[in-house]
């Protein structure tokens, strides 16, 4: 039986690090990783401080940080240059500012500030969203062609998705409604809120047969990356990601805390 892992002091400097950010792979220096002595990451490869690396399929060692992959991209480059160098158009800062708020990265929470402030952006005031979904089954029969003068009536279960979306902050509502590919006259109630239904058509349904009974699906994503919503757990990813870009936190789950993306209703608040 061979002994558990025994911490290890942090890599020598100079040496590579890699780090699995949220799944990502990152390799970069010691050098990097402490610019900032005092943030999470200076305290975590601070000299004298014990980690144990977690071993990859190829025997190499690399560290885990359950946090957002793609913000460390952005985090990385900030300890690599000393100052922010974000892409033109980019519109995640809030998330990226949860993410420096997390490593404790002072001098970049004071450089999104400084942008935020240059782009005219006001600090996020309180407000609320809340998502409901639930799915319904439903068995449908039709007439399925068979040979030329062949027809076999034949059922096939769809699943029918209705959504209600509430917030209190008509930008991050208007995102929801863009993600969504909803226009203010369309499947929208105005106010603080708006519904959805869909349903996917299952490849067992002719398309003639679902456009005849008045079923659509939900896309998402834009006209340069669609993608379908098939079900609530692709649903609530997208309404997570925006409510994240603006400054949200995950405040309750129904009914079971531990399966986020499968619940029937989320909570977020904005303090």
């Amino acid at each position: 039986i061979s002994p558990p892992p025994v911490p290890s002091p942090p890599p020598a400097f100079g040496g590579p690090v890699t780090l699995n950010v949220g799944g990502t792979l990152y390799s970069t220096t010691l050098e990097t990783l402490t610019r900032f002595p005092d943030s999470m990451l200076g305290a975590m490869f601070r000299a004298g401080t014990p980690m144990t690396p977690n071993l990859s399929p190829q025997g190499g060692g690399h560290y885990f940080i359950d946090r957002d992959g793609k913000a460390f991209r952005h985090i990385l480059n900030f300890l690599r240059l000393g100052r922010l160098d974000l892409p033109r158009g980019y519109g995640e800062t809030a998330l990226l500012r949860a993410e420096a708020d997390f490593y404790q990265i002072r001098p970049l929470l004071d450089a999104l500030r400084e942008l935020e402030a240059s782009r005219g952006t006001p600090a996020p005031t309180a407000a609320l969203l809340h998502a409901d979904v639930e799915s319904s089954p439903r068995l449908v029969h039709f007439s399925a062609r068979r040979g030329p003068h062949h027809y076999e009536l034949s059922s096939v279960q769809v699943d029918t998705f209705r959504a209600n979306l509430f917030c209190t902050d008509p930008e991050c509502l208007g995102a929801m409604r863009a993600r969504f590919g909803v226009a203010n006259d369309d499947r929208a109630e105005g106010g603080p809120h708006f519904r959805l239904e869909w349903a996917p058509r299952p490849s067992e349904l002719p398309e003639v047969e679902y456009q005849r009974l008045g079923l659509q699906p939900l896309w998402t994503g834009g006209p340069g990356e669609p993608r379908e919503v098939v079900g609530t757990p692709s649903f609530l990813e997208e309404v997570l990601r925006v409510a994240l870009e603006h400054g949200f936190r995950l405040d309750s789950v129904f009914p079971d805390p531990e399966d986020l993306l499968n619940s029937r209703s989320l909570r977020f608040v904005r303090h």
